[in-house]
């Protein structure tokens, strides 16, 4: 059996993926379009529940590495992109299919989002210490990133 830390580790980095030297947010959030694609046919509430269950793991095992890291927001830990992600789709999954179009837009919406930190997301980024904060910032540019693709749907595509 594997031990708490171990899961926590491969939960916090995505299956590892956090551990790219080259932009672990990126690759993170990358990654984290596989999990997209299979639970976007649960429609809303199907994304919706998947979301907050990583969301929520997320913020234990974020915690749990949190614990032995110097770093306030280790660069490995990329579950908060993968929340992040998963809230982009959550909107237009509601009402339009999955397209391919809709994957590369929601991920360089939500990309942006996290890079540019728009308030809220600046708020959880520097003001809340913890695995709270770590994962909030990203759930918020996920929000951000949700509305611009459903507004994107709605009056180009």
């Amino acid at each position: 059996m594997l031990k708490k830390n171990k899961i926590a580790e491969i939960i916090a980095t995505f299956f590892y993926s956090g551990k790219s030297k080259f932009a672990p947010g990126t690759v993170g959030s990358f990654c984290s379009l596989p999990l997209v694609a299979v639970v976007y046919p649960l429609g809303f509430i199907g994304l919706w529940s998947v979301t907050v269950l990583v969301y929520l793991l997320g913020i234990w095992a974020t915690a749990e590495v949190l614990k032995t890291s110097e770093d306030k927001d280790p660069g490995s830990v990329v579950i908060d992109e993968t929340a992040g992600q998963l809230m982009t789709f959550v909107f237009v999954s509601a009402v339009w299919p999955l397209s391919l179009l809709n994957l590369i837009l929601g991920f360089a919406f939500f990309r942006f989002f996290d890079i540019v930190k728009i308030w809220p997301c600046s708020f959880y980024d520097k003001k809340i210490v913890g695995a709270f904060g770590v994962m909030s910032d990203d759930i918020f540019a996920g929000f951000y990133a949700a509305l611009s693709l459903l507004l994107i749907n709605i009056f180009v595509l």
